[in-house]
């Protein structure tokens, strides 16, 4: 998922008050500087920001970690704990620490803490926890942080609004906001590839057509260069404009594939307890065919023993 981490870090770079005053619930924080992160002598190569702020009174550090989906290799709890331990041995100054959610099926698990219970030897550590789609939007929408527009999709929408209505009101106001051009086309493209996590790729690109955008993002975007020189060397060949917009709706498809996994193994360990490590798990990551995936989302559904599904999986009648 490395265009979503490089959105997410992009975004807190260009506006961290906005992701400051947003995590924190306040708006009297001073924002002091951006630490960079990936310096060996931070060693916090998965860190995504670290914002030194004035608070209270006193210096402090702001950590946020975006997250697409569960941690599954190293649990959550377990790398927040490392990761706040070595910010404070390394500056020695106060730390919150945010997990945020961008999948609204990710963190539920997540209670936003670290605890050892050894008698003589207790450890606990504790950070915030934030799902984007449990997220009022509205108020991100209406509100004066820029920054979080691009997010704004991934949240939750207007009682009785439409999906895609809701999708074409964030991408308008975006549109709306008294930005220099170059920033108010990156925010678009950002916004265009996150909404990959929650929207089909048809979806996206349609609205951006019609809103007259699209061209726009092609040619201008940021992220859709980050997106050209991760690889998309067919597209670049057709041409620059046909490259990038290829670009995009890879990203976006990336996005919409990866969803479909995460829900029908998501399904499965509802029903019937899968666990991430059972060998069904690797077979399903490694679909790359959209429809076979969403067929395989209505089979995890219906079926009524695990052993049906895996027929289906295996391709048996």
């Amino acid at each position: 998922m490395a265009e979503y981490d490089a959105i997410s870090k992009r975004l807190i770079q260009t506006y961290p008050k906005d992701i400051v005053h947003f995590a924190l619930g306040r708006d009297d924080i001073e924002v002091r500087a951006i630490l960079e992160t990936e310096q060996p002598k931070v060693e916090m190569h998965r860190t995504d920001s670290l914002i030194l702020v004035w608070i209270d009174g006193e210096e402090a550090l702001v950590h946020t970690e975006f997250q697409t989906t569960d941690s599954t290799d190293t649990p959550m709890p377990i790398r927040m704990a490392g990761y706040k331990i070595r910010i404070i041995e390394q500056y020695g100054l106060p730390v919150y620490s945010f997990v945020i959610y961008l999948r609204p099926n990710a963190g539920r698990r997540d209670k936003g803490r670290f605890i050892q219970r050894l008698p003589g030897h207790r450890f606990f550590v504790q950070y915030k926890v934030i799902r984007l789609s449990e997220i009022e939007g509205q108020d991100i929408v209406a509100g004066g942080h820029h920054g979080l527009l691009p997010f704004a999709p991934l949240m939750k929408r207007p009682a009785g609004m439409a999906s895609e209505e809701w999708l074409r009101q964030c991408i308008r106001r975006t549109d709306d906001v008294s930005l220099d051009h170059a920033t108010k086309v990156d925010f678009l493209g950002g916004l265009a590839l996150l909404s990959g996590l929650v929207y089909e790729p048809s979806t996206i690109t349609s609205i951006i057509s019609q809103e007259g955008l699209m061209d726009a993002i092609m040619r201008e975007s940021s992220f859709a260069q980050y997106l050209k020189e991760q690889g998309i060397e067919q597209g670049i060949e057709q041409g620059i404009e046909q490259g990038i917009e290829q670009g995009i709706e890879q990203g976006i498809e990336r996005g919409v594939r990866e969803r479909a996994i995460e829900d029908i193994l998501e399904v499965l360990e509802v029903r019937f307890g899968l666990i991430p490590a059972h060998p069904f798990a690797a077979p399903i990551a490694a679909i790359d065919d959209l429809q076979r995936l969403k067929w395989l989302l209505r089979a995890a559904v219906q079926v009524d023993k695990l052993d049906e599904f895996q027929r289906l999986l295996n391709g048996d009648a």
